[in-house]
C-alpha cells in the first residue's frame, strides 16, 4: 500500500518540474480552456494490447463451448456449428478447430431426423464436464463476492436499479454465471428486487437494502489499509503513473496535478448537485470507471459496452475521452478494432497482477486446453518420430539393396574375367 501514495506523491512533484517550452511531443495535443477542451492524443502500449492479444484463443474457445452448452441436451451436428463460424468470429473450419483443440468435445455420429442420414454431432468431453463442476465450485465459494458486486453495481446506479438485460449482458466481464438472475439473485431478497416482465426487456433488478460496508471503493479500501499499515491519515486518491516515454505538456502537467489534489468522490455518493462540467463531476467520473473496471473479471471492458449504462451511472455522450485525458489511470486499446478500457494499476507489463478470486475460472479452463494442446504436441511428435523411424529403415533398407546389388555385379564381373 506504501507504493500507492509514494507513486501519487513523486508524479505530483514531476507535474511540478520545469518544462522545456521548445520541447514539442508529437502524440500530445492539450487545450486548456475546460475540461472538454482538454485532449490527450492516444498513444499505443504495446505491453497492454498484448494483455489481450494473448487471451485471444482462450477467449474463442470459450465462445465455441458455451455455444454448444447453449444447445438442447448440449449436442450439436458439426455441420450446424461450421454455419455460425462468422458469429463465433472462428476464422478455421470447426473441424480444425476440434483438431486443434483436442480434450474439449467427443465427437460421435447420430441422425438430425429418424429417416436421416448419420451426420457428425459435437458433446461435450468428460474433460470438459470435469471443468464445468470445478467452475461451480468456484462460483459456490465466491457467491459472496459476487452478491457483494451486484449490490455495489444497483449501489452507484442512479436509482439504485438496473435493466436486467444489460446485466445479463455484461454477466461474463464480472464473472457472474449464466443463471445468476434465476438462482443467485432469487436467495438474496434481502438485497434484490426484480420487477417487471423477465425476457421482454421491461424488467428491472432493484437494490432492496443499502451495506454500507459494500459502499467502499477500492481506492478508499486502500486508503484504509495504508493508514492502518503506517499510523498516518492517508487521502483516498488515484495512483497516477505515466507509461515509461509518455510525457504530458506544461499545461496538461498543471492539470492533472491540480486535479489530482481535489477531494475524491466516491462513486457511491449522491452527485446529483454536481454540475456535469465540473472538475469534481470529473472527479467522481473517474472514480466510477475506476471501480467498474476494478469489480471487472480482468481490470478491463469494451467500452461500448460501458456506453450501454450512460444514462444510469450519469457518463457524458463523450466519456471515452477520459481514458485517454486520465493515461495515468487508464488505457484505451484497440486491439481486434475493439476500444477496451484498461486499469494500469492492476497490471505488471502483460501480465494481470491484481487478480480476481473468479479468475480461477478462467485459469482452469486454461489448464484444460493446455493439456490438450501438449497431447497434440506429443503426438504430433511421435507421429513425425514414426516418420523419422520410418525413413531410418528405407535407407538402411535401400542402403541393403544398394550393397546386394554392388556385390553381385562384382561377382558377375569376376567370372567373367576368369572366363
Amino acid at each position: 500500500m506504501l507504493r500507492v501514495t509514494r507513486s501519487i506523491t513523486a508524479h505530483l512533484d514531476y507535474l511540478k518540474k520545469p518544462f522545456c517550452d521548445s520541447f514539442t511531443n508529437p502524440y500530445i495535443s492539450v487545450q486548456i480552456k475546460g475540461i472538454s477542451s482538454l485532449k490527450v492524443v492516444w498513444r499505443k502500449d504495446p505491453n497492454l494490447d498484448f494483455a489481450i492479444e494473448k487471451d485471444k484463443r482462450y477467449k474463442v474457445c470459450a465462445r465455441v463451448v458455451k455455444e454448444v452448452l447453449n444447445e438442447p441436451g448440449q449436442v450439436i451436428p458439426l455441420r450446424y456449428l461450421e454455419k455460425r463460424r462468422e458469429r463465433l468470429r472462428l476464422n478455421i473450419r470447426v473441424q480444425t478447430f476440434i483438431n486443434q483443440n483436442p480434450g474439449i468435445f467427443d465427437t460421435y455420429h447420430d441422425r438430425i431426423r429418424s429417416k436421416s442420414e448419420p451426420v457428425l454431432f459435437l458433446r461435450a468431453s468428460d474433460r470438459l464436464r470435469n471443468f464445468l463442476e470445478e467452475e461451480k465450485r468456484i462460483q459456490l465459494k465466491n457467491e459472496g463476492l459476487m452478491v457483494s458486486k451486484l449490490c455495489k453495481l444497483l449501489m452507484m446506479a442512479k436509482g439504485k436499479v438496473l435493466s436486467d438485460d444489460k446485466l445479463v449482458h455484461v454477466k461474463r466481464e464480472f464473472g457472474f454465471p449464466n443463471d445468476f438472475m434465476v438462482n443467485l439473485v432469487p436467495k438474496y431478497p434481502n438485497y434484490f428486487r426484480l420487477v417487471g416482465y423477465p425476457g421482454e426487456g421491461k424488467s428491472f433488478l432493484e437494490l432492496v437494502d443499502w451495506n454500507p460496508e459494500f459502499a467502499k471503493s477500492v481506492i478508499e479500501q486502500r486508503a484504509e489499509e495504508e493508514s492502518q499499515l503506517t499510523g498516518i491519515r492517508v487521502r483516498p486518491n488515484f495512483d497516477y503513473k505515466l507509461p515509461s516515454g509518455f510525457f504530458l505538456r506544461k499545461e496538461m502537467r498543471e492539470w492533472v496535478r491540480d486535479w489530482l489534489e481535489l477531494d475524491y468522490i466516491s462513486p457511491y455518493v449522491d452527485v446529483s448537485q454536481l454540475d456535469q462540467a465540473s472538475p469534481e463531476m470529473e472527479k467522481r467520473t473517474v472514480g466510477v470507471f475506476h471501480e467498474l473496471l476494478s469489480l471487472s473479471l480482468f481490470k478491463r471492458i469494451p467500452v461500448p459496452i460501458i456506453g450501454k449504462f450512460c444514462e444510469e451511472y450519469r457518463f457524458s455522450n463523450a466519456f471515452s475521452s477520459v481514458f485517454t485525458r486520465h493515461s495515468g489511470i487508464f488505457y484505451m486499446s484497440l486491439k481486434g478494432g475493439i476500444k477496451t478500457a484498461m486499469l494500469r494499476e492492476a497490471y505488471k507489463d502483460s501480465e494481470l497482477i491484481d487478480k480476481d478470486p473468479l479468475h480461477e475460472i478462467k485459469d482452469k479452463f486454461v489448464e484444460m486446453l493446455e493439456e490438450g494442446w501438449r497431447e497434440r504436441a506429443e503426438q504430433q511428435k511421435l507421429k513425425i518420430n514414426v516418420v523419422k523411424e520410418d525413413l531410418k529403415k528405407m535407407a538402411v533398407r535401400d542402403l541393403d539393396v544398394y550393397a546386394q546389388e554392388s556385390s553381385d555385379h562384382s561377382d558377375d564381373d569376376g567370372r567373367k574375367v576368369k572366363d
